[in-house]
């Protein structure tokens, strides 16, 4: 049972995961080119790079946030669903 429970877990939450791990792959990518840019003495590139990173980070929070609320919201109507009318 716990197997099966282990594959069902992983086969719904893996389409979720996806897209952060492809942002944190994105962040990795730049993070490298930042640290090539800087042992290089490029400057330019250092800024750009650092502002990509950032902007990937405020979209992997933008996600985390929306997850969240949504979450949230199906939890809060199932609750308030399953609360006897009397009550």
């Amino acid at each position: 049972m716990t197997h099966r429970l282990k594959q069902l877990a992983g086969a719904l939450l893996l389409p979720a995961l996806l897209p952060i791990q492809l942002l944190t792959m994105l962040f990795h990518l730049r993070a490298g080119r930042l640290r090539a840019a800087r042992a290089r003495g490029d400057r330019g590139a250092i800024s750009i790079e650092l502002a990509l990173a950032i902007v990937a980070l405020v979209v992997i929070s933008i996600g985390v946030v929306a997850a969240l609320t949504s979450l949230a919201g199906r939890v809060e109507t199932k609750v308030n669903n399953q609360v006897p009318a009397g009550q």
